[in-house]
């Protein structure tokens, strides 16, 4: 749905060349035209209308010089910087542009009628006199030389298997009368026809064609060459088959014109020469003729030149003939005719496609005028932003305009709601800029007149609008469409009419109801005017378009932009610059200035927009741009790379890029610096602004205050999609206006999650829960709304707010409890009858389901049916409520209020088997209540509630107490209903101690058996854990006797030193067994050295200072000393190994680098490249998958082995560095115990060997202390400088990376192995004294 709009026309007419002109050629180089006459060729430069250079060929005889000349073929080389020329006497020329030299290439004695040069200027192909074809290289070395008419069909003949005969065979549409039809009359070409070749290439330059004349018939003939000059296929015979001929370049059909006997149309060969497809000219069977036909090189324009024929230009005085071009293009398999340029009497001599611009056209027209045309596509919509806007979409189709509202229907063209009819073809649409009259449009068509347009009419009434997808269906009642006001005629003051040339007035713009904006070419082809187009009152049936305060620009204007909301425009110059077009006042006249940013800076798109839109940023009103490339502009910034299409609507930003996504942004919410970081940031989970899309979608129209986003794929098809973005702003819009009812119909609609309207800001719904169900009628919307609840907060999930418009709202604990209260509370409040059903939803939708709340509600509908008609019965509230909830879990519920009319009430309803339920029920009728109670709380689990009725019942039913307490281990709760001082607490907590007992909880199970007074198994659960102090408590109370208390004393000590606890044994030795002399031993056995003296001094046992004492010492030093050497000896050897691992590892590493960069990697495969990666983990990895399903201790072994010491395993270095880091903790925490040692050693004189010991552990931890740096920091610092991932890595350095990480992602416990450990100094262990 898209539309040509012309960007840049140039007109050139104030020069004059060599002789008469006759073809034309563009130099991509230099921008240039090089024009063949009948006496030479002239250069051109259409910028500066100057001629560049002349060149007769009548001075070297190339030419004639009486003016009969003529040249028939021109093509620029810009590979040998020269210009080829063919003339019609057989010469071949090249002109070389740099040194200015002419040199005859070649000479054909009968004559050249053409000359064409394929796509890539390889090979040339000259058309001779004698009807052959001679293909050369560009060297101009021949080829071959082949006759043009030729018997055979070609290469690509079609072969006749010989099934069947044709009486029998399908014959399409035509039916049985084509099997005994007639050969067709071979009818001659027509008399205009100028009987020249004409020779077209594929756009790969692979094949060539050739339009003819065949000598024996008369008629045109279609031939098809391969690039060796070999015939491939002919044309079907195709009567009244014309001389234009041009292959589409992207090489899938060939189009030429066929007159027929009713109509004349465009015709499409297919490669092998068979007819594929056709639209007819929107002119009458004899009116023109055609002259040539070119595509553009993106094969999306097909130029059609056309000439009126002297026999019906009747009217013509003179005997001229009127002289188009028409653009057609192609959507939907249906032709389009998108521009009309009417030349009138001006003769055009050559038309051609720019080779490099898709969209430029040159046309060269007799008297040495030149024109060229630079097209854009683009979208025609009305600009309204309310809902008065029916968002229309109009686009030209010749004579035609087809409109389509898409807020009323959505038509897929080439369909579309309704057609307007123009008397000649459209040029431009315009849409007025008013917001009151967005509906308004006008129509710009060839005969330099605009009709206007106004809504409000009916397609019916109206006999210039055409109604067409409406046409006979209901929509066409409430369509409406705009209707002709009046037609104005543009007065270019100081012109002729028939001087103009076609599309002379450009970027048409209704700025206000009576005035618009215009910009043509000004006295030169680098000034630009911009003009004010005022309509005059006048009473009749035409009125006039005049001129006015007309401002000329210094440079070609390519872009004009105008914003409806602020009255700007913005006009942008060839060079990119944007200027400011200020308006005229009272005081001053209309001037344009320079578009500055908020900070003074010039705005300059780095290159040409072809589209321009002005918006709010921040505040600051800024132009953005797209080029042809997709680059993305906001002011001087590049935004975007692969941008296709965008649109401002409203307050929002809409884009499609070439990553198939639709982006969405809000200008209000989105800071500038945000949209410059497009291109760098990755969508989020859950962005709002990002929509995938179908590939290559470009956007048609937004709907105003619809959310509806219309999207045109490349084929032509249309897709309506709600962007997230505008569905969700929209909805905050609603909401934040109260307006529940339209967010709540628009997200049903949409499906959008109901927690929304909560989340948006839950303050204020809370507020207006009344307002809420005012607005919300409907029973079943309100239990939507409730049933959708959840504790989720949408805004920051699912719907998360901008970045800079996140709303600081509180958060509300239990959300869903909180709605579900204030909903209930305010429907009880206005009418508890009408709202029956939601009031039960609020119950039972709450965190915890108020079921017997609900039920009971239920019961009383029952019991006390209410009078109110709004009101529900109660076999209805049971039934909704059976839909809530499961209805056995309802059963359940209903049996736990005790209530059998309730219970029955449910199971009537439900589907069970009164078999299964009714004798339950009975049973439970005849028991005692409690007991009642306990039985129904038991079978709905309630073993809670179930104790406590079950502890009312009685002493008889305590033994099943007390089952159900053991069997439910609820020994707490039973406890709390009895007396401590009874017989049953006792019961309880003696059954509580064993039960912990069997858990292994030895001390709490002694402290709840001395709570009930059952001292002899305290006693026994104290001793299990070897709490002393309370077993000896409970021997004082079950009153042991001294021998009782000395034998359990000496039990318990040794026990202590079983655990090595050898100061609490000698403890209970010194006190409780009254022996002295153990107590001593045990403490020297744990190295108590301080407390062993206490007691030898105090029980005057001096002796055994030289019996047990200083043997004692002595056997500690020697062990300290040789534990010392050890863990020295055995940290050296560990360091040492680690070291060599490290150097092993970096050296496989630097092997599988040089094996994969070096010159012969392509003789090793990807898996044998990654071996020394993978090769050494793979054993450990296949057992560890076979470890991790077996037992708990078999893992825990697992572990140990993990980190193996054998030399050679693929965790060594984590194996090394975790014994390492063992040593140092346990060396370091040998420091207490060798200062109490030292200290011993110099009181008793063993000074010597107290300075021995205290110098060794000083080194060893000197040792350690240096090591940690060298170790934990290198592994650091390897770790850094070998990244995973960089531009240094390789295939095998990351891989060997990625199997490091085995060792290092390990469980968190593991993590302090790669932390270095810290020596404690704190501790003051060393002896000044030594």
């Amino acid at each position: 749905m898209r539309n040509l709009t012309l960007l840049q026309s140039l007109h050139c007419n104030r020069w004059q060349g060599l002789g008469t002109p006759q073809c034309l050629t563009v130099r991509t180089d230099t921008g240039t035209v090089l024009v063949g006459s009948d006496l030479g060729i002239t250069e051109l430069d259409p910028r500066t209308e100057q001629v560049v250079k002349k060149v007769s060929l009548v001075e070297e005889a190339f030419l004639p010089d009486d003016g009969t000349g003529c040249i028939v073929g021109i093509e620029d080389l810009p590979d040998q910087e020269s210009v080829c020329i063919a003339t019609a006497s057989g010469d071949v020329v090249l002109y070389n542009l740099s040194t200015n030299q002419l040199e005859c290439v070649g000479s054909v004695d009968s004559g050249v009628t053409g000359m064409s040069w394929s796509p890539d200027q390889e090979l040339v192909v000259l058309i001779t006199g004698q009807e052959t074809i001679i293909m050369m290289t560009k060297d101009f070395e021949p080829v071959t030389e082949v006759n043009i008419h030729q018997d055979e069909f070609g290469e690509g003949k079609f072969i006749t298997v010989g099934w069947g005969k044709k009486e029998t065979q399908f014959h399409g549409t035509e039916g049985k009368a084509a099997a005994v039809r007639k050969l067709m009359e071979i009818v001659p070409a027509v008399p205009w026809d100028d009987h020249k070749f004409r020779v077209t290439w594929r756009g790969d330059g692979q094949l060539f064609a050739v339009s003819a004349i065949c000598p024996l018939t008369g008629s045109r003939k279609l031939r098809v060459w391969n690039r060796e000059c070999v015939l491939q296929s002919t044309s079907e015979l195709v009567n009244g088959l014309e001389q234009a001929l041009c292959w589409k370049p992207s090489g899938s059909l060939i189009a030429s014109t066929q007159r027929k006997l009713n109509k004349h149309n465009i015709v499409f060969f297919e490669q092998n020469g068979l007819l594929h497809g056709e639209f007819p000219l929107p002119f009458n069977k004899d009116q023109v003729k055609v002259q040539e036909l070119l595509w553009n090189n993106e094969s999306t324009v097909l130029a059609i030149w056309l000439e009126d024929l002297k026999s019906a230009d009747e009217g013509n005085k003179d005997g001229q003939q009127n002289t188009y071009v028409q653009l057609w293009t192609v959507g939907n398999y249906h032709w389009y005719l998108k521009q009309s340029l009417h030349f009138g009497c001006e003769r055009i001599v050559a038309l051609m496609w720019d080779p490099e611009n898709p969209y430029r056209l040159h046309v060269l027209c007799s008297g040495w005028c030149y024109l060229s045309y630079n097209w854009h596509w683009s979208t025609d919509r009305s600009k309204g932003d309310d809902r008065n806007d029916f968002a229309n979409v109009a686009v030209i189709n010749g004579d035609k305009v087809h409109v389509t509202p898409f807020r009323q229907t959505v038509v897929p063209p080439p369909m579309c709601a309704y057609q307007l009819q123009l008397p000649c073809p459209v040029n431009q649409i315009i849409f007025s800029s008013d917001p009151q009259r967005s509906n308004d449009l006008a129509v710009l068509t060839a005969d330099d007149r605009i009709s206007i347009y106004h809504a409000g009419d009916d397609v019916k009434q109206n006999s210039t609008i055409e109604a067409d997808a409406v046409r006979g269906s209901g929509l066409s009642k409430h369509m409406t469409a705009p209707k002709l006001v009046k037609t104005f005629r543009i007065n270019f003051e100081g012109e002729k009419s028939d001087s103009l040339k076609p599309l002379k007035l450009r970027f048409v713009t209704w700025v206000k109801e009576n005035r618009f904006l215009g910009v043509f070419q000004g006295l030169t082809t680098s000034q630009s005017v911009v003009c004010q187009l005022i309509t005059t009152s006048d009473e009749n049936q035409e009125g006039e378009l005049s001129i006015r305060t007309p401002v000329t620009v210094d440079r070609q204007i390519i872009n004009l932009c105008h914003n409806h909301k602020t009255q700007t425009v913005a006009l942008e110059l060839s060079n990119g610059q944007i200027l400011r077009y200020l308006w005229d006042t009272e005081s001053t006249e209309p001037c344009v200035q320079p578009w500055r940013s908020a900070a003074g800076c010039l705005v300059q798109f780095s290159q040409p927009c072809v589209q321009i839109a002005l918006c709010a940023i921040e505040g600051e009103e800024m132009v953005l741009g797209l080029t042809e490339r997709f680059r993305f502009f906001i002011n001087v910034s590049e935004v975007a790379s692969n941008v296709t299409s965008f649109i401002v609507y409203d307050e929002f930003l809409l884009f499609t890029t070439h990553s198939h996504t639709c982006r969405c942004l809000n200008l209000r919410t989105t800071s500038l610096k945000a949209l410059l970081n497009l291109s760098s940031t990755d969508s989020q989970p859950n962005d709002e602004t990002v929509r995938r899309v179908e590939r290559g979608s470009r956007i048609v129209t937004v709907v105003p205050q619809d959310a509806k986003l219309v999207l045109q794929m490349p084929r032509g098809n249309l897709e309506v999609i709600h962007h997230r973005a505008l569905i969700l702003a929209q909805l905050r819009k609603y909401l934040d206006r109260l307006k529940f009812k339209e967010a709540f119909e628009c997200m049903r609609k949409l499906r959008i999650n109901l927690n929304l309207i909560y989340d948006h800001n839950p303050k204020v719904f809370l507020e207006n829960v009344e307002n809420f169900l005012k607005q919300i009628t409907s029973i079943n919307s309100i239990n939507l709304f409730l049933t959708e609840l959840k504790e989720e907060d949408v805004t920051k999930t699912m719907y998360p707010y901008g970045p800079n418009s996140t709303p600081s709202v509180p958060e509300t604990a239990n959300k869903v409890d909180t709605i579900c209260d204030a909903l209930r509370t305010a429907m009880e409040r206005i009418n508890p009858h009408k709202y029956g059903l939601s009031i039960l939803t609020c119950h039972v939708r709450k965190t915890t389901p108020e079921l017997e709340t609900a039920l009971q509600k239920v019961h009383d509908l029952r019991v006390n049916p209410p009078s109110d008609p709004e009101a529900v019965s109660a076999e209805e509230a049971l039934k909704y409520l059976l839909f809530l909830v499961d209805i056995n879990q309802l059963y359940d519920h209903a049996v736990g209020t005790y209530d059998f009319d309730l219970v029955m009430m449910v199971a009537e309803k439900s589907q069970k088997d009164p078999k299964e339920y009714l004798p339950f029920l009975n049973k439970l009728k005849k028991m005692e209540t409690n007991y009642q109670r306990y039985t129904i709380d038991k079978y709905l689990k309630r073993y809670k509630k179930a104790v406590e009725h079950l502890s009312k019942c009685g002493c008889q039913h305590f033994n099943e107490l007390l089952n159900l307490v053991k069997d439910q281990k609820m020994y707490s709760d039973a406890l709390k209903l009895f007396p401590a001082k009874s017989q049953e607490y006792k019961d309880i907590s003696v059954a509580f101690g064993e039960y912990l007992i069997e858990k292994q909880c030895h001390e709490q199970a002694g402290l709840i058996f001395a709570r009930c007074g059952d001292c002899e198994k305290a006693l026994d659960a104290f001793l299990l854990c070897c709490s002393w102090q309370q077993a000896f408590c409970m021997a004082a109370q079950l009153h042991y006797t001294e021998d009782k208390m000395i034998n359990m004393a000496r039990i318990i000590s040794g026990r202590l030193k079983e655990q090595r606890r050898y100061s609490e044994a000698a403890l209970i030795l010194e006190q409780y067994a009254k022996d002295y002399e153990e107590a001593i031993a045990s403490l020297l056995e744990g190295g108590a050295w301080d407390e062993s003296l206490r007691l030898i001094y105090k029980y005057k046992r001096t002796d055994i200072l030289e019996t047990n004492l200083k043997p004692s010492i002595l056997e500690a030093h020697s062990n300290q000393m040789a534990f010392l050497d050890s863990q020295k000896t055995l940290f050296i050897h560990h360091k040492s190994r680690l070291k060599i691992v490290w150097e092993m590892k970096a050296q496989e590493g630097f092997l599988d680098e040089e094996m994969a960069d070096g010159p012969d990697s392509d003789l090793y495969s990807e898996k044998s490249s990654l071996w020394s990666a993978g090769g050494m983990s793979s054993k450990y990895s296949h057992s560890n998958s076979r470890i991790s399903a077996r037992s708990s201790k078999n893992r825990r072994k697992a572990e140990r082995k993990k980190y193996s010491l054998k030399e050679g395993s693929p965790m060594e270095d984590v194996a090394l560095l975790q014994a390492l880091r063992e040593i140092i903790c346990t060396v370091d925490k040998l420091t207490g115990e060798v200062h109490d040692l030292l200290k011993v050693l110099v009181l008793f004189g063993f000074n010597d060997l107290a300075s021995e010991l205290q110098q060794v552990l000083e080194g060893t931890l000197q040792l350690l202390e240096k090591s940690i740096t060298d170790i934990w920091l290198s592994d650091a610092k390897r770790s850094t400088l070998c990244p995973v991932l960089g531009p240094d890595s390789t295939a095998n350095s990351i891989a060997a990376a990625l199997q490091r990480p085995i060792s290092g992602m390990t469980a968190h416990q593991d993590d302090e192995i790669f932390v270095p450990p810290k020596l404690n100094k704190k501790v003051k262990w060393k002896l000044n004294i030594l």
